[in-house]
């Protein structure tokens, strides 16, 4: 072989490498760090926070959501599923009144329900579930998390399930904007807004007056 084609082949092997190296933070979902936090927003933080301020293994992670989930094809409700899910919100938002730790519960169930009519993986593996959620719905996937913390930690007997009623109320805001999202007919999303749109500040209005009451 002579040492012309030698050169080609090398410029050439040298071309695909940085081209690679070029596509490998979208391959991880998302151009890099800033990529991943224009994406996940304040999930991000979260993640950070989580990796006690390691940058590099918290985008580790959200990258691997990003492959994991990133195609995921979030599938269309059914008009009559959607108005029975806002009647199990609703009925959910009346009882936190009288028992906000049963509501949260039922919140937290209807939201893994939601998620896997709408394509997402099934309710029984919640963590798959959420980091696939966080993908979709970063604005607003807290608020499962939250509701679900309330849930899981009740019997424990760790600080968190002493979780008290303002707490609970938060967290069913919080969890109501990515209920309104997973029902929206646009499919909601990250910026979509769905979240606080009429129906959205009409239900919180009045969660807010019905939670100060039960508290």
């Amino acid at each position: 072989m002579s040492t012309g084609v030698i050169i080609v082949l090398i410029v050439i092997l040298v071309g695909v490498v940085a081209a690679a190296a070029a596509l490998a933070p979208r391959a991880r979902g998302g151009f890099g760090g800033s990529g991943l936090k224009r994406r996940f927003g304040p999930e991000y933080d979260r993640t950070v926070a989580r990796h006690d301020g390691d940058t590099k293994a918290a985008e580790r992670e959200l990258g691997e959501r990003v492959q994991q989930h990133g195609s995921l094809q979030e599938q269309p409700l059914e008009p009559a599923a959607r108005e029975q899910y806002q009647a199990r919100w609703a009925a959910a938002q009346e009882l936190f009144v009288d028992s906000p730790r049963q509501a949260v519960t039922d919140a937290d169930q209807l939201l893994g329900e939601v998620a896997g009519a709408r394509g997402f993986p099934d309710v029984e593996e919640y963590d798959k579930q959420f980091d696939a959620l966080s993908v979709h719905h970063a604005d607003h996937v807290h608020g499962y998390r939250r509701v679900h913390r309330v849930v899981t930690t009740r019997t424990n007997g760790t600080p968190e399930s002493q979780a008290g009623t303002e707490e609970m109320r938060e967290a069913m805001l919080e969890a109501r904007a990515l209920f309104d999202d997973l029902i929206s007919t646009d499919g909601g999303g990250r910026g979509s807004g769905s979240s606080r749109g009429r129906t959205g500040r009409l239900t919180f209005g009045s969660f807010n007056r019905q939670a100060v009451k039960g508290s």
